[in-house]
């Protein structure tokens, strides 16, 4: 017959719990629209939550930042600047053009690559007997230095390198060591976009490191000077030899010159050859003569004409002949042969053609007319002798031309082989020139004491240490300690995987009843022989909710039985079985409480000690019994002569004693004698509370659950893990179906504000409180007055 009530029972779970749960089984889960891409709520929670941690791995930052300070080796780094300036070395010769920013960068990085050198730092060593000094080769060191050394010093062993360390203390060996440790505290920087170089040195004394510093740069200054001076006279003494073979060479390819010329008769004369200037002279010559020839033929041709062409055209044309040549005879006679014709005309024109006068004048006119004529005659021959005077000329100066063409083209064999030697004795005597020069200017520079390069900052000895930075090391330390708190926190948030916010069990589909506040002076659970954890309540925890009934534990306890009371109706009796998913989570104290705070309404309540495997009621509640109901479900005896009254609250209790060892705990509290026992004890109480062992670790929950009308489910605050329950409720639908509601214990009020959102209960909970006994009377204080109230009470009765 209770297999057929269980299977009916169950198709009811099922209907029962499908709007808490999804098409699977599984519990509903907010929807994706309600959640926003950046809650800051949320975060400003987390920050609170976990501000304690972040603060407490800051203060353990800053310790060890100030533990690494006190303990620490200060070095201290001294500085000196160094400019490349070719205009320094405008005195020893001609400045050079201004490179470009390539050739300009590789210039630098060259002076850096000297200045990090061996036999630079090598120099420094010896010029301020660094290797003598054991404070600079052995220095004090750091933790890490230390370590590192000891870490180099084992690996040198094992590699075989021990003979090698029984030389070390030989000159060359701590010059070796001095210079190692020169170039390892060196640094060596260019200035961007300049010429400047910096050159730091890090020390444990600052004397020291400005004193090596400036050092460095005095001996970067005088290997510059060095190197000049070097390269100069290697290159005088190469430029010397030189110079005496390029003379002898000169001396020899002159001699060579003169001795062709005069085997060959080339000789010369301002510097070019006789043939030369005559084939010359008489070019020129010639060619005026032609000309003359030239001009003296036109002439005669111009008279020529003019004669012929008889004595009147000889008359007209003579302006224009004495124009050209000058002539005063002509140029006379021409204007007294107009002044005749001018004034025979006036005679003409007054008297007449036949006056004596105008006779006259025209006979006087004819006989200049035959004067210019002759004139002009004379002219015209004298040409003619002067074109052939300049052609006799210009034959004679042809002919000479020839005969010293002749005699040039002869010399031109022998003129190029004169002027390839002529060539060749110029080259050498040029090379022979510039070579001279540079030996000069060479020479010259060895005088001069300038390099390229200027100290412009000298070094100092610092006041301040540059590492350890006490700001930089505190303040890294404070924030490296709180960015690993910060981590740490977030690490937890992600992990957190237990119920902190009754909106979590919403999501579930299950009823919130309230948060339980941990019972002042309750006692955590503690593990058994078998390594179990075992609840050790008191007496005075078991009863907490009906003497501090104003307190928000009992106020959540209340609202739990009105919700009962609500979703149960109105049976005559109602069953309800207090369960949890794991042990220790407060299930057994709440159960208690819940039981007298029932009792007190007033309602004839029985408990029983289900949890047949540890009996944590019975024990917690301090009540003497002489037998466990155990042996009623046995058959041995009756269950209402196991009965126990509670004489405070008058709450029944069936007990079961903790010494006895129940294996078939399943079997026994779901079998006929329990029905039958709870058949008969409806009809006595109005409620039956049940402590039931948890759900997770044993089969008793389940097994009771056809004879429960529902459940409350006890989850610890921060303990009880999500995952956990969402499974065992979807492995036990028919409990999940039966379930009143959720109740979170041991809840820390002051946490639990950091948890709700903007808005929510627990943001309040602190205007709230103002109703709870925590907020009029603490409940130590009060619990402490009751006590001395009843100690006071118990003394007057004795």
């Amino acid at each position: 017959m209770n297999e057929f009530i269980g299977i009916g029972k169950a198709k009811m779970v099922q209907e029962a719990i499908r709007p808490y749960l999804g098409q699977r089984g599984t519990a509903k889960q907010p929807e994706a629209g309600d959640e926003r891409f950046i809650d800051v709520d949320r975060l400003i929670q987390i920050a609170r939550r976990q501000a304690k941690l972040v603060v407490l791995f800051a203060a353990i930052g800053l310790m060890l930042g100030v533990t690494r300070l006190v303990f620490a080796t200060y070095y201290y780094t001294a500085g000196t600047s160094v400019l490349i300036d070719d205009n320094l070395s405008r005195f020893a010769g001609d400045v050079s053009p201004a490179p470009a920013n390539m050739e300009s960068d590789k210039k630098i990085m060259s002076q850096v690559a000297i200045l990090r050198s061996s036999s630079l730092a090598a120099k420094v060593v010896d010029r301020q007997q660094l290797y003598e000094k054991r404070e600079f080769i052995n220095p004090p060191l750091s933790v890490t230095q230390q370590i590192k050394g000891l870490a180099k010093m084992a690996m040198d062993v094992f590699a075989g390198m021990g003979a090698q360390m029984a030389d070390a203390d030989s000159l060359d060996a701590r010059k070796g060591t001095a210079v190692a440790v020169l170039m390892e505290n060196l640094r060596v920087e260019q200035q961007p976009q300049s010429f400047v170089i910096d050159l730091y040195y890090t020390s444990t004394d600052p004397t020291l490191s400005a004193q090596i510093a400036n050092a460095y740069a005095e001996a970067y200054l005088s290997d510059k000077l060095d190197a000049n001076f070097d390269a100069s006279q290697r290159a005088t003494v190469w430029l010397r030899a030189r110079l005496t073979d390029l003379k002898d060479q000169s001396q020899e390819a002159a001699m060579k010159v003169e001795r062709y010329r005069t085997e060959n008769g080339l000789t010369s004369a301002k510097g070019a050859l006789l043939s030369e200037e005559q084939l010359s002279d008489i070019s020129g010559q010639y060619i005026l003569a032609q000309a003359d020839s030239a001009k003296a033929l036109a002439l005669y041709n111009q008279y020529k004409a003019i004669v012929a062409a008889g004595q009147q055209t000889a008359v007209d044309n003579a302006a224009t002949v004495s124009e050209q040549q000058g002539s005063t005879v002509i140029s006379t006679l021409r204007a007294r042969y107009l002044t005749v014709i001018k004034r025979a005309q006036e005679i003409e024109g007054r008297f007449g053609p036949e006056h004596p006068q105008a006779i006259t004048l025209r006979r006087e006119q004819d006989d200049i007319g035959r004067q210019i004529f002759l004139e002009l005659k004379q002219m015209t021959e004298s040409y003619r002798n002067q074109y052939e005077v300049a052609v006799s000329r210009e034959a004679s100066l042809k002919e000479g031309l020839s005969r010293i063409t002749g005699q040039t083209s002869a010399a031109n064999e022998s003129l190029v082989q004169l002027k390839d030697l002529e060539r060749n004795a110029e080259a050498i005597s040029d090379l022979y020139k510039t070579y001279l020069t540079k030996y000069q200017e060479t020479a010259q520079n060895q005088s001069f004491p300038i390099s390229e390069a200027r100290v412009i900052s000298p070094a100092s000895p610092p006041t301040e240490a540059s590492s350890p930075k006490r700001t930089l090391t505190l303040g890294g330390s404070l924030i490296l300690g709180a960015i690993f708190g910060i981590g740490l926190g977030l690490w937890r948030e992600i992990r957190e995987g237990t119920f902190r916010l009754g909106e979590e069990f919403t999501t579930l589909g299950l009823k919130f009843l309230g948060y339980l506040p941990p019972i002042p002076g309750a006692t955590r659970p503690s593990p058994d022989d078998e390594g179990k954890l075992i609840a050790n309540p008191d007496v005075e925890t078991m009863r907490f909710a009906v003497k501090s009934g104003g307190t928000k534990f009992a106020e959540t306890l209340r609202h739990a039985k009105i919700m009962t009371d609500t979703m149960l109706g109105s049976q005559n009796c109602k069953v309800i079985g207090v369960v949890s998913v794991l042990p220790g989570e407060g299930k057994t104290t709440i159960a208690a409480n819940f039981a007298t705070l029932v009792a007190s309404s007033p309602a004839k309540v029985l408990m029983i000690d289900a949890d047949l495997r540890r009996g944590s009621l019975t024990q917690g509640l301090g009540i003497r019994f002489e037998t466990g109901w155990t042996e009623a479900l046995n058959g041995t005896t009756k269950w209402q002569e196991t009965l126990v009254v509670d004489p405070q609250t008058g709450v029944s209790l069936l007990a079961t004693p903790r010494q006895v060892k129940v294996f078939n705990t399943s079997e026994l509290i779901s079998g006929p004698s329990m029905a039958t026992l709870l058949q008969e004890a409806r009809s006595m109480f109005d409620y039956i509370i049940v402590d039931l062992p948890p759900i997770g670790p044993v089969f008793d929950a389940k097994a009771f659950e056809p004879f429960a009308d529902g459940f409350l489910l006890v989850s610890e605050w921060g303990a009880t893990p999500r995952a956990l329950l969402k499974s065992t409720l979807e492995q036990e639908p028919a409990i999940a179906a039966k379930l009143l509601g959720v109740m979170l214990n041991k809840a820390d009020q002051e946490k639990l504000s950091t948890y709700g959102g903007l808005g929510s209960s627990e943001k309040l909970y602190s205007r709230y409180a103002s109703y709870y006994l925590e907020h009029g009377e603490p409940i130590m204080k009060a619990r402490g007055r009751r006590r001395r109230k009843a100690r006071v009470q118990l003394s007057k009765e004795l």
